[in-house]
């Protein structure tokens, strides 16, 4: 019973971590394109920019922290140090996750600038 609780816990942690990234996310993005906020009478709101930049950092940030931490947690294991297998393996999934994410990322960045590129003039 003692793994599942550590179980829930794990995955009760990471939706709350993907819950706040989205919160985030959506506040730095402000309204969608093309619908403005009327700050007063007369006066149109400029939608707040997100620093793509400073998010995409971060991105890679967490997910290479995950990924230290997948690693020092297997590593744990392997020589055989008392460790919860269970909390291994969803680190373990956790970084896969992320990194395939980044992974996404990058490709579909890579793709619009090589349809930004192919563009006539």
């Amino acid at each position: 019973m003692d793994v599942k609780a550590a179980n829930n816990t794990d995955i009760n942690a990471v939706l709350a971590q993907m819950r706040q990234i989205r919160a985030q996310a959506q506040q730095s993005v402000g309204p969608a394109r093309g619908v403005a906020d009327v700050a007063g009478p007369g006066k149109v709101s400029e939608p707040s920019r997100a620093d793509f930049g400073g998010m995409l950092k971060n991105a890679i940030d967490s997910v290479n922290q995950l990924q230290k931490t997948s690693s020092a947690g297997s590593t744990a294991f392997v020589r055989g140090e008392e460790t919860n297998l269970v909390k291994v393996m969803v680190d373990s999934q956790k970084a896969s996750v992320g990194f395939q994410a980044v992974v996404q990322v990058r490709n579909r960045m890579v793709t619009a600038y090589q349809d930004i590129m192919n563009m006539p003039i």
